[in-house]
C-alpha cells in the first residue's frame, strides 16, 4: 500500500539510482517496521519495469540484483558467504567451481582477509564484479543491511564498506543499503566515502505533527478498506492505541492486522475491532525498546542550529546572518580587494582599556623607589 512516507523515499531512491554518475552507495535508514523491504522489492519492480523492452535486445542483462544481507553466526560478518548468495540470486553458473585468472590474483577487489575465509573468499568477490560487469544490472540492493556492521573490531568498519564501495566502483553498478539505524556506524567514517555516498531517511508517522496524525488516519481508512468484511472496521476511533503499539510505522501496523485477522475469519465473525486487536499487540516494553532506539537514530540524523553553527566557524565563516547578508551584498572588488587599515587613535605607549587584575600589588615609581 503507498503512502507519502513511502512514496517520499521510493522517489528519493530512484533519483540517485538515476542520477549516480558521482555517487557509489545510497543508505537508506529508518526505524524498524517503518516499510523498508517493502520500499526496496517496490524499487526492483520499478527497474525492471523501466528496462523491461531491452531485455528482448540483450537476453544476458539482468535489470536489478537484491540480496539480503544474513546475520553472521561467528559475531564477524561472512563476506564469503553474501558473495555465494549474490552469485545465486544472479543465477550464475558454476558457482562452486570459481577461480581466479592465473598470476592475476591481485585483480580482486577483496584481500582473503576480507573476503572472508581465506583465498576462496576473493575467488567469490572477483566472480560477483565480473558478473556485475557483464550484466549490468541498474542497481544492487542489499536489504538488512545493518549486518554489515557486525564486526569484532570496530577498527574494521571501514574496511567493511570499503568492499562495498569498490566494488561499485569497478563494476560502475550503484549499491543501495537498507537497514535500520544501526547502518548509521557507516556514516562518515572518512571524507571520501561522505562524499561518494547518499543518505537518505525513511522516517515514521510523528503523532506531534498534525499533517502526520492526518495522514496516519488516512492510512488507517486504506487499511479498512483492504479487510475481507462486508462492512469496513472503524479503526480510526482508536487511532492513538493503534498508534502507540505501531509508533507510527506503518510495517508494524500491517504485520499486526495480519496476526489478528486469522483468528477472526476462522471464528467467521464479520466485525473486526480494538478487542480483535490487543491480543496481537506488541507489549509496552517492547514499544519502548523501538521507541528508544527510533529517537536516537533520529537526532543523529538531525541537524540542528547549533551544528550548522559548529561548522561555519570551524570553515571561518561568520555567526551572524545579518553580516554574512550585508558582505553578500558587496561589490566582488570590495570583497577580494584590499582595504586600507584603519589608523589606531591611541598615542604611542596608551595601554588598552582593559582592566587590571584583581588581587595584585600596584607598583608606582618615585624617584627611582618603589612604593
Amino acid at each position: 500500500m503507498a503512502h507519502p512516507r513511502l512514496s517520499e523515499a521510493k522517489e528519493k531512491v530512484l533519483a540517485a539510482i538515476r542520477e549516480s554518475a558521482s555517487n557509489t552507495l545510497v543508505m537508506v535508514s529508518g526505524p524498524t517496521g517503518v516499510g523498508k523491504t517493502t520500499l526496496c522489492a517496490r524499487i526492483a519492480q520499478i527497474l525492471t519495469q523501466e528496462v523491461s523492452a531491452d531485455l528482448e535486445a540483450d537476453r544476458a542483462t539482468i535489470p536489478v540484483v537484491s540480496i539480503n544481507a544474513v546475520s553472521p553466526e561467528s559475531g564477524n560478518f561472512n563476506w564469503r558467504d553474501h558473495f555465494r548468495r549474490m552469485l545465486y540470486q544472479i543465477e550464475e553458473p558454476l558457482v562452486n567451481y570459481k577461480r581466479l585468472p592465473p598470476g592475476n590474483g591481485n585483480r580482486s577487489t577483496c584481500s582473503p582477509a576480507q573476503a572472508g575465509t581465506g583465498r576462496a573468499g576473493a575467488e567469490y568477490c572477483f566472480a560477483v564484479e565480473q558478473a556485475l560487469r557483464f550484466r549490468h544490472p541498474k542497481a544492487v540492493l542489499i536489504d538488512e543491511a545493518q549486518h554489515f556492521a557486525k564486526v569484532r573490531s570496530g577498527r574494521r568498519l571501514l574496511d567493511q564498506l570499503d568492499v562495498i564501495k569498490s566494488i561499485a566502483d569497478r563494476t560502475r553498478t550503484i549499491h543501495v543499503l537498507f537497514g535500520t539505524y544501526d547502518l548509521l556506524a557507516f556514516r562518515n567514517l572518512n571524507g571520501q566515502l561522505s562524499r561518494r555516498s547518499i543518505d537518505i531517511h525513511f522516517q515514521r508517522y510523528r503523532a506531534e505533527e498534525a499533517g502526520d496524525r492526518r495522514i496516519f488516519a488516512s492510512v488507517l481508512r486504506s487499511f479498512e478498506r483492504q479487510l475481507p468484511f462486508p462492512e469496513p472496521p472503524d479503526l480510526v476511533k482508536d487511532w492513538e492505541y493503534i498508534y502507540e503499539r505501531t509508533l507510527g510505522c506503518v510495517g508494524v501496523l500491517k504485520d499486526w492486522l495480519m496476526r489478528a485477522l486469522p483468528t477472526v475469519l476462522r471464528a467467521g465473525r464479520t466485525a473486526f475491532g480494538r478487542k480483535d486487536l490487543e491480543p496481537y499487540a506488541l507489549s509496552v516494553s517492547q514499544c519502548d525498546r523501538m521507541l528508544s532506539e527510533t529517537l536516537e537514530g533520529e537526532i543523529r540524523l538531525r541537524e540542528t542550529k547549533d551544528i550548522r553553527l559548529r561548522l561555519r566557524l570551524r570553515l571561518g565563516l561568520s555567526d551572524d546572518t545579518e553580516s554574512s547578508a550585508a558582505v553578500a551584498r558587496e561589490p566582488v572588488g570590495v570583497i577580494s580587494g584590499s582595504q586600507k587599515p584603519r589608523r589606531s587613535r591611541r598615542l604611542p605607549g596608551q595601554r588598552l582599556p582593559i582592566r587590571d587584575r584583581i588581587g595584585t600589588t600596584q607598583v608606582v615609581m618615585r624617584g627611582g623607589l618603589h612604593v
